[in-house]
């Protein structure tokens, strides 16, 4: 039985899942790892402990499926956005990495939009300079360790350097360019002239692939650190974001994937480079396919931290009915009525992305009152978090994107009040496919396909993607909604310049 393996370099932790060629995962497992907070703005993570968690992960998957690994045909690598990883010309890391939470670089941005111009930086990358994508944090480590800078042999994303590790090519995959801002987002190649006036070296950026593309073949010192065999084809990988997006089934033109990990967003399917400069653009993994993305802080994150500091009564009871802590939260917050009787959340925990692009963001409760419970708290962090999503959506509409329907991914699709939250909320149909394990099975087509187990990505969404459940919008509660989201779009606005100062302090 041949298998491709899928390997998810995420926030907190990897991922590893392998497929049968129908889609089905014959095993998996989860390793996590640290995220460093050294400095205010400095939010960094090891890619050496990624390599660590990603060999572990693979052993045990393959030992828990009784996996041949001769059977493993190919292997795939997603990850997460806007690393900029220094290595040496043997591989070494230089450095941890920053990553997409990452805003140090705030002031380095604003000079160089005010020396090279907004417009200047965007016709090419179809992306606002903003201090979470890589160029500023490559040019951070030009002004603040210009020996590491020196020392650099290639800057590499998240993916790119579990490839190196596995097949020592090092490579830039196309999906994952939109990261530097000299990449061109109509030809899909590095812009030499806008790399001059940035002030990144060419020579320091890999060379671009297509993301199906082999990058090469895994060595021998892989194969011994992950218990695999010399010489499976590895593709160069993509985007978290993209290939999730692929995951979901969402391959043509005008679909759409609402996705709800740690952190949250969305992602249209076009087939023209259409830029928003609220929202983010990128290739899509499927070659002549590009995705308007709208990235958000507030997902799984803001539930997961809710259940560790304020959890405790539903983390007990847990304990004593063997039922998962989600479970419980969302059976508390299917209680409340939508709205949550005016109790609005900002889920800016870590700032925030698109739309608004505001380090200072802070998470806020709103309305708080004797009447409100843990269970309003929750429904509002649902909802939260909905709104964030809704609001990437509406700006699309501002450049004439127009969505109908969405494809549902991630552990948030798990939960069937969020899932139908997020219809009322945005008006939209969602369905939910194989939800956990879109990321990996999409990294998994990649090697699919790049290896001739599929003859087009078609013929791999065709076979592998299952619709498992639909949520219809009530109209009725969307009304409601829409007076609540106005209002939210209103706290931030009245709130913004406070958010600031308090930061500052």
């Amino acid at each position: 039985m041949k298998i491709l393996l899928g390997i998810d370099i995420g926030t907190s932790a990897c991922k590893v899942a392998a497929f049968d060629m129908d889609g089905r995962v014959v095993a998996q497992s989860t390793k996590g790892y640290k995220v460093y907070y050294p400095l205010p703005d400095y939010v960094e993570q090891d890619p050496n402990e990624w390599w660590e968690a990603v060999c572990v992960a693979i052993k045990e998957t393959i030992i828990s499926g009784k996996i041949s690994p001769a059977n493993v045909a190919g292997i795939g690598v997603d990850g997460q956005s806007w690393s900029a990883i220094p290595i040496d010309k043997v591989g070494n890391v230089l450095h941890n990495t920053p990553i997409w939470m990452d805003t140090r670089s705030s002031e380095i941005s604003r000079r160089v939009v005010e020396k090279v111009g907004f417009n200047r930086i965007f016709d090419v990358s179809g992306n606002s300079f903003e201090p979470t994508y890589s160029s500023p944090k490559i040019l951070w480590f030009k002004e603040n360790k210009p020996e590491i800078y020196a020392k650099t042999y290639k800057f590499l994303q998240s993916n790119s350097y579990i490839v190196y590790k596995l097949t020592g090519a090092v490579t830039q995959d196309v999906s994952q360019g939109y990261g530097v801002h000299s990449f061109n987002m109509k030809t899909g190649k590095w812009d030499d002239s806008l790399c001059e006036e940035l002030g990144i070296c060419r020579e320091k950026l890999p060379e671009i692939y297509a993301c199906h593309a082999i990058a090469g073949e895994l060595t021998d010192i892989a194969a011994q650190a992950t218990g695999l065999i010399k010489g499976i084809p590895v593709v160069a990988g993509g985007l978290d974001a993209c290939c999730g997006t692929l995951g979901a089934g969402v391959a043509e033109v005008g679909q759409t994937q609402e996705q709800g990990g740690q952190a949250g967003g969305m992602s249209i399917c076009l087939d023209e480079a259409l830029a928003h400069p609220k929202l983010i653009l990128s290739f899509h993994v499927i070659p002549d396919l590009w995705l308007l993305q709208g990235g958000t802080v507030g997902g799984s994150g803001c539930v997961k931290w809710f259940k560790e500091e304020l959890g405790s009564f539903e983390d007990e009871l847990g304990k004593k009915t063997g039922e998962s802590v989600f479970k419980i939260m969302d059976d508390g917050a299917n209680a409340i009525q939508a709205g949550s009787e005016g109790l609005i959340f900002l889920p800016y925990m870590a700032g925030e992305r698109s739309p608004i692009w505001d380090k200072h963001a802070k998470g806020v409760f709103f309305g708080l009152s004797y009447s409100k419970t843990r269970a309003h708290m929750i429904r509002s962090v649902l909802e939260g978090c909905s709104y964030a999503l809704y609001h990437n959506l509406k700006t699309a509409e501002e450049i004439g994107v127009k969505v109908d329907e969405l494809v549902s991914m991630g552990g948030a699709a798990n939960s069937i009040l969020w899932t139908q939250i997020k219809a009322d909320i945005t008006g939209k149909r969602i369905k939910v496919p194989t939800s956990d394990t879109a990321t990996t099975l999409g990294a998994a087509i990649l090697a699919g396909v790049g290896t001739g187990c599929y003859k087009s990505f078609k013929e791999a969404v065709d076979r592998t993607i299952k619709i498992t459940r639909t949520h219809e919008p009530d109209m009725k509660n969307h009304e409601i909604y829409d007076k609540y989201y106005n209002m939210y779009l209103r706290i931030y606005d009245n709130l913004k310049d406070t958010m600031e100062l308090i930061g500052d302090l």
